[in-house]
């Protein structure tokens, strides 16, 4: 995403190496349901995130799973 020139023209460089902090079974569910773009575009923000109705009810169900440890 960073060497596209939309996000090169709208994002500064501290922008594009800001980040989420997330679990993993969230970050893997984000993904399965959205490409890199749709998540770049619209979902580029926690609370945008958070907003979605499919991921809220993802996250939802995720929160009361019993975590799994290695």
């Amino acid at each position: 995403m960073h060497r596209r020139a939309h996000f090169k023209k709208n994002f500064s460089k501290q922008d594009l190496n800001q980040g989420i902090m997330l679990c993993r079974t969230c970050h893997a569910g984000i993904h399965k349901r959205f490409d890199e773009m749709q998540l770049a575009k619209t979902l580029n923000t926690l609370a945008a995130i958070k907003q979605n109705p499919e991921l809220e009810k993802f996250f939802s169900w995720v929160s009361k799973q019993r975590l799994q440890h290695s």
